[in-house]
């Protein structure tokens, strides 16, 4: 059967005669621009932590006289070995199967920003998989991921108990704790809220949150809690108040307080401003706030800045929030690993098989 022909309207247009149809030198390279713009588009946490694993592959290879760009697969796979059973620097053991991975994520990222071919890295992942098999049957801790201890509501409560919240840093210490739960916000969405982007409504707040997982605004919706000292919006509220009395309308949400309980003048360093000039947190000063006050809660285990957003995940599943709900309020992609792993946790006991056997 003859294939149907296109009308005139649909038909392509021809090459002009005496173009070459190969792509030019322009076609293949990138200006400036371009490659900041693309560098841009990755977590500046993930550029340093690459630029880091690439700088130790680096060194390897001019230990050993081996070449990192390209990399054959022989040499990927000899430095997954190196690192398997090399003790690190910084600890004193070989690096945990996660920081093995990054290393081998920084390899290909690099390979592919410089547009050379990425090597393959079968038989690396091969002994990748050997040495979390040691480390399993060893029971080496470093065998398990290390994940945040999840704020489910009664640690929530523990740790709002210890903070003076007659006081600024009280107040913002409570509204950091609240608001990272109630929107089960990453430390580094937190952090850069400002002012214009809490709303308040007859029903609560109406919180803007640039998600930067899925690279998207959400509008999440923050309801009025039932008990005055757990509420986030009134925590909200009063944070709101006190920055207006220090001569705060707007500017960032979360701000740096001195140790006489002011908001923070400009950091300077030779002379210049360095950091946020108007003393907005940093994601890791917003996260080094939850360590600091589980620690003083007299809580046990991992609290990071992520134990908000893992305690939000838990507490809504086992209070029965289904997996869309969950994963659409906290800004989770489709089918996120992490969520499903989080949602597994809570279910542990309220959803147990064996009940009922």
């Amino acid at each position: 059967m003859s294939m149907p022909s296109l009308s005139p309207a649909l038909r392509p247009d021809p090459v002009p005669a005496g173009l070459d149809s190969a792509p030019s030198a322009a076609d293949l390279d990138l200006s400036p621009a371009a490659r900041a713009a693309i560098e841009a588009g990755v977590p500046a946490a993930t550029r340093r932590a690459y630029a880091s694993d690439w700088s130790a592959f680096t060194a390897w290879c001019a230990e050993t006289g081996r070449t990192p760009l390209p990399a054959t697969p022989a040499t990927v796979t000899e430095y997954v070995t190196h690192l398997t059973t090399t003790p690190s620097a910084r600890t004193g053991r070989p690096l945990a199967p996660a920081s093995i991975e990054r290393a081998l994520a920084a390899i290909r990222t690099m390979h592919n920003a410089a547009d050379a071919p990425a090597p393959q890295t079968k038989a690396a992942r091969k002994v990748l998989g050997g040495y979390r098999q040691r480390l399993a049957l060893s029971h080496d801790p470093a065998a398990r991921p290390r994940r945040a201890d999840p704020a489910v509501p009664e640690a929530l409560r523990a740790m709002l108990a210890v903070c003076d919240r007659a006081t600024l840093a009280g107040k913002r210490d409570a509204a950091l704790l609240l608001l990272g739960y109630a929107c089960a916000a990453r430390v580094s969405e937190l952090a850069a809220l400002d002012l214009a982007d809490v709303g308040e409504t007859a029903d609560g707040l109406l919180v803007t949150i640039y998600r930067r997982k899925i690279k998207a605004h959400t509008e999440t919706a923050v309801p009025y809690g039932r008990i005055p000292a757990t509420c986030p919006v009134r925590a909200v509220r009063d944070l709101l108040a006190a920055l207006a009395d220090a001569g705060r309308t707007s500017g960032p949400l979360l701000v740096r307080i001195d140790r006489h309980g002011h908001i923070a003048a400009p950091m300077m360093r030779h002379g210049r401003t360095i950091g946020d000039p108007d003393g907005r947190l940093t994601p890791g000063a917003a996260a080094d706030v939850v360590t600091r006050i589980a620690a003083a809660a007299g809580l046990e285990g991992r609290w990071t800045g992520h134990s908000l957003r893992r305690g939000f995940a838990t507490a809504a599943r086992r209070a029965g929030a289904t997996l869309e709900r969950i994963g659409r309020h906290g800004g989770w992609a489709d089918g996120s690993r992490a969520l499903l792993g989080y949602l597994e946790e809570g279910d542990r006991w309220t959803d147990n098989p064996v009940t009922g056997l």
